[in-house]
């Protein structure tokens, strides 16, 4: 989108709730999205996850965050405006946006549709666009993106627990996909029963893989096997349970955001295993290379996905019924939520009830 063509269209004025300071406290507030452009979908925001990273964006813990910021990147919402050039929405359909409003478009990564390893790839809720007005989230009423960074929803998916997807599910879709590890014949370690543990349990066990739940919380074992349908569960401080299950994984999903010894689990995997780390441990774990060596072991990261595999996921969630496990709240609750979810205290997922919930006739300073 060109500085023109910005300049040609009014802004759309949005409203949404915001975090001033690293307090991380939100509030209501009063903003405008960028114009419309040809390129461009408006939507009207129906459902908002809330990812554990949103608290990191509002305390600025991980990078310099920009204030005000409006978090929210798990997003769907109705089209209610389409631009001339745009081809895959139409006005009513239903859309989702994750993590990613903007790329180069034109490097390696790009070209082979891994906007999400563009260097220079614009957050959904962090930075700037070209035309350089602020990226803002989804704990809000409309957003304003380039239909290149917005999937189709299918029509009849339940839209609360979609939500989730464009986020947790795709950072653990893409993993299972890329590794090889979707393959029936494979046993998998799920590392954590959290937002993204249960949709990787879900994920798995929808492409008929073999699970094994690993956690610090015993009590979570009738959930993971009862509920979610894993297969087997080991508690991750339990060493006999550890002993008896080593060199038995083809490779591990690790959602868990803590710090927690790496060696353990690399023990589980068989000879050639793989230990994929999803989730985001601030302080850098330590590394334990020897048995990496003698078991020709791989330790590798994995980050979101690219607009078409997001496309492929939903795609395939709709098919087989995969949707997060999730707490629907009012927007007024959010700070609540933060809170609570910063203590765990969520099964699986916060949801935020926009289009039902948000209120703009509070009073909200720019």
């Amino acid at each position: 989108m060109t500085k023109a063509a910005s300049e040609a269209k009014p802004p759309v004025n949005a409203y949404g709730w915001a975090a001033r300071d690293s307090s991380g406290v939100l509030s209501p507030f009063h903003f405008t999205r960028r114009a419309n452009s040809d390129d461009d979908i408006t939507v009207k925001i129906l459902y908002c996850g809330i990812c554990h990273g949103d608290i990191h964006l509002v305390k600025n813990k991980i990078w310099p965050t920009l204030y005000p910021t409006v978090p929210g990147h798990e997003i769907v919402g109705q089209v209610t405006r389409i631009g001339k050039n745009v081809t895959k929405f139409r006005v009513g359909d239903i859309a989702g946006v994750g993590c990613i409003v903007g790329s180069c478009g034109s490097c390696d990564n790009c070209k082979q549709d891994l906007e999400n390893y563009c260097p220079k790839m614009l957050w959904t809720f962090q930075g700037q666009h070209e035309d350089g007005t602020r990226a803002f989230g989804g704990y809000s009423d409309n957003m304003v993106v380039e239909e290149r960074y917005a999937v189709l929803i299918p029509n009849g998916f339940a839209l609360a627990g979609t939500a989730p997807l464009l986020c947790a599910g795709i950072t653990v879709y893409s993993p299972l996909k890329h590794f090889g590890l979707s393959k029936p014949d494979t046993h998998l370690g799920v590392v954590g029963l959290g937002g993204l543990g249960h949709m990787a349990v879900k994920f798995a066990k929808a492409f008929g893989v073999k699970v094994t739940v690993v956690s610090s919380s015993p009590s979570k074992q009738k959930e993971a096997v009862e509920r979610l349908g894993a297969d087997s569960f080991l508690v991750s401080h339990d060493q006999e349970q550890l002993e008896a299950a080593m060199g038995t994984m083809d490779g591990i999903i690790d959602t868990v955001s803590a710090p927690h010894p790496l060696l353990p689990l690399i023990g589980l995997l068989k000879t050639s295993g793989k230990l994929i780390l999803v989730g985001a441990p601030i302080e850098p774990p330590e590394l334990p290379v020897f048995p990496i060596i003698m078991g020709r072991k791989l330790i590798a990261g994995s980050a979101m996905g690219g607009l078409k595999e997001t496309q492929e996921m939903i795609d395939f969630a709709a098919k087989h019924n995969v949707t997060a496990d999730v707490e629907v709240v009012p927007m007024d609750y959010v700070n609540t939520a933060l809170d609570r979810l910063d203590k765990g205290d969520v099964k699986y997922r916060f949801v935020i009830d926009v289009a039902n919930t948000i209120n703009n006739h509070d009073e909200a300073s720019p």
